[in-house]
């Protein structure tokens, strides 16, 4: 090598012109899809019922007449002390 030749670089393969074109379509595509999926979700938004004022309902509960029991058993426990 001299001082006289340019530096050499590595040689890259340009893209082709195809390529930038299959890239612009997949973005495009892809911008259509979000925006049908924004459309898409807006309107299940506007499609859900709305809510009314917050309602109270009072219930007055009767109890259950209470029979006396068949039996009575007492337990009687004694603690011992060691």
């Amino acid at each position: 090598m001299t001082t006289l030749e340019p530096p050499r670089r590595p040689i890259r393969p340009r893209r082709r012109r195809r390529d930038a074109i299959v890239r612009v379509v997949l973005v495009v595509v892809a911008l259509a899809l979000a925006f049908l999926f924004g459309i898409a979700f807006a309107r299940t938004l506007d499609d859900r019922p709305k809510s009314s004022d917050p309602e109270t309902i009072v219930r007055t509960l009767t109890p259950l007449p209470q029979e006396a029991p068949g039996r009575t058993v007492t337990v009687t426990v004694t603690a011992t002390s060691p």
